[in-house]
């Protein structure tokens, strides 16, 4: 019987694979090279793919199956991350160093292998490996099969949107010296909307991006935030959005406007083109949380309306109408927006919400402040070196890949006993908290048994002040069934829970003094990174890893690692 049902499931892989390999495939080369880039009267050579800043976009339709050759010509090690990519079962292709791969040194190659799976919208790739995704970041747009038209009113045109920051010293040295004395690095000279930082800095007269758009249209905009540190509030003058999709998942319409969106997020709203001739300004700036130092900028572009009677829709005499934005700190408002997002939850498109709960976890998210060596100059507050934790946990990046240690029983890499609760119990969110726990630093993993309904509640603390937290979990999406403000309270605040048509993310923020509940199912295994998507935070250690374990069956375990695997 055991040999039948082997060979059995061994015929269905097959089938699998033969089946696999008549559905489409888009191929794509990335070259990792310097470019002489000019913004803010600097000229600098940085880091790009194929020479743009910012890189290439991707477009596939859902079902297509995407093979990526990245070439590393530069002296930095290099990985690529998909960004919400699900990855089932091709963990070895989600890209953060150490933790599903070894990086790709120079004058290697690696070729990123998968297979898009039931996800629709918007979503973005960028490196990940320390802060390269400055530079190294672009669209990944996936389009619906023809049988599914949008679940919306179908747009004349679609609108790209990224959000980006600019460094006028090299970021690789700016990292190194805040590593070094353990400090907070300089913040970004300027927000950039594809890759341009607008009207409002000097040297700009060049350095705006525009959007031609046609009236009575109406336009997909397509937006993602990759920005390294900031979460950002964005408007376009005279203009209302409809939110019709978040990190590759549809929504309820929702009207608004303005939009917040944290790092690592992604969105697609429509537009339609409705005003008069004219010059439209489009706006970001964060929104602010913390009192640590921020860019305390604005960057813009232009909405400009095309007479396509006429060749005056350049000039500029036309005149230019200003957004009205949140205030940096309106937390009513960023509130609001958060909260009102809500899952399509259809017949076609539906929120499968796991009720039963078979893990359940509660994470502690902190900025720590960690006592100087004795004999080293440290530059955190009163002498100390910043750190981050999650469960007072200081992540480590160990220097053989978790899945790969995972993968072929590779001892002393990692231990399998992330605690699941905070080891010390406390009032996390008391704004006068005198209690600065120096983090334990480990590299420590927690374990998941396959295909179990998990729920994490994600919880600030005020050890170093509060502030919004955007976390991404590779690997998963999940529900956001609720969150609320001061310490989760696990008797009063499930009574509040969405359960029915709660928004599905890759990426949460984590309301300052605050709490987040998340829900999915562990049906993808293998080694997953959670990290707060504040790039200083990440550097700092506020990150652990997820280790799915394989289903019963060969369908249902992580597929074998490719050939061509950069070596640790």
């Amino acid at each position: 019987m055991n040999f039948q049902r082997t060979f059995f499931l061994f015929f269905l892989l097959v089938i699998a694979e033969i089946v696999a390999a008549k559905h489409v495939t888009k191929y794509f080369e990335f070259n990792v090279q310097y470019q002489n880039v000019t913004r803010l009267c600097h000229t600098k050579s940085m880091l790009t793919i194929n020479g743009q800043y910012p890189g290439p976009t991707i477009a596939v339709n859902e079902g297509d199956h995407v093979v990526i050759k990245v070439t590393n010509h530069v002296e930095y090690n290099m990985t690529i991350h998909w960004h919400g990519i699900r990855q089932m079962r091709t963990g070895w292709a989600d890209g953060p160093a150490y933790i599903t791969q070894c990086p790709i040194q120079k004058g290697h190659s690696y070729t990123y292998k998968f297979k898009v799976f039931q996800q629709v919208g918007s979503l973005f790739w960028h490196a990940h490996i320390s802060w390269q995704r400055a530079t190294i970041h672009g669209a990944f747009n996936i389009y619906p099969k023809k049988e599914y038209p949008y679940p919306f009113p179908k747009p004349d045109a679609e609108a790209q949107i990224l959000f980006g920051e600019w460094w006028n010293d090299d970021v690789e040295t700016i990292v190194a010296e805040a590593t070094k004395y353990g400090g907070g690095p300089n913040v970004s000279d300027a927000y950039t909307i594809n890759g341009q930082p607008g009207l409002l800095f000097p040297c700009s007269s060049k350095d705006v991006f525009v959007q031609h758009v046609d009236h009575g249209k109406r336009y997909l905009f397509r937006i993602v935030n990759a920005a390294l540190n900031d979460e950002l509030f964005f408007a376009i003058a005279n203009h209302s959005f409809t939110v019709v999709e978040i990190d590759a998942t549809y929504t309820k319409p929702y009207k608004t406007e303005f939009i917040l969106i944290a790092p690592g997020q992604t969105m697609s709203v429509l537009v339609m083109a409705d005003q008069p001739k004219g010059r439209y300004v489009m706006a970001a700036r964060p929104y602010v949380t913390s009192d640590v130092p921020f860019d305390n900028t604005t960057t813009t572009a232009i909405l400009e309306y095309t007479d396509l009677k006429s060749s005056e829709s350049h000039e500029s005499s036309h005149p230019i109408f200003m957004p009205k934005l949140p205030k940096m700190r309106d937390f009513l408002l960023a509130t609001e927006f958060s909260t009102s997002l809500r899952s399509l939850n259809s017949r076609e498109f539906p929120s499968w919400v796991p009720l039963k709960i078979d893990t359940h976890l509660l994470f502690t998210i902190a900025l720590n402040l960690q006592d100087c060596p004795k004999g080293k100059i440290c530059k955190g507050y009163f002498g100390g070196r910043f750190s981050a934790s999650v469960n007072n946990q200081s992540f480590v990046h160990p220097h053989i890949a978790l899945l790969q240690a995972a993968y072929h029983n590779i001892s002393g890499v990692f231990s399998p006993d992330f605690p699941n609760r905070p080891p010390h119990q406390f009032n996390y969110t008391d704004l006068k908290l005198n209690l600065n726990m120096n983090p334990h630093f480990s590299t420590r993993v927690s374990v998941i048994p396959y295909n179990a309904n998990v729920q994490l509640i994600l919880q600030d603390t005020s050890m170093m002040g509060t502030e919004n937290h955007p976390i991404h979990i590779h690997g998963f999406n999940f529900f956001v069934v609720g969150q609320g403000f001061g310490n989760y309270d696990p008797l009063k605040d499930p009574s509040c829970f969405n359960l029915v048509d709660p928004p599905m993310r890759n990426t949460i923020g984590v309301p300052s003094g605050g709490w987040a509940v998340l829900r999915f199912k562990a049906d993808n295994p293998g080694v997953w990174f959670m990290h707060c998507h504040l790039e200083v935070h990440t550097s700092w250690g506020l990150a652990m890893a997820f280790m799915v374990e394989n289903g019963p069956t060969a369908l249902e375990s992580i597929r074998r690692p490719p050939s061509d695997l950069p070596p640790c």
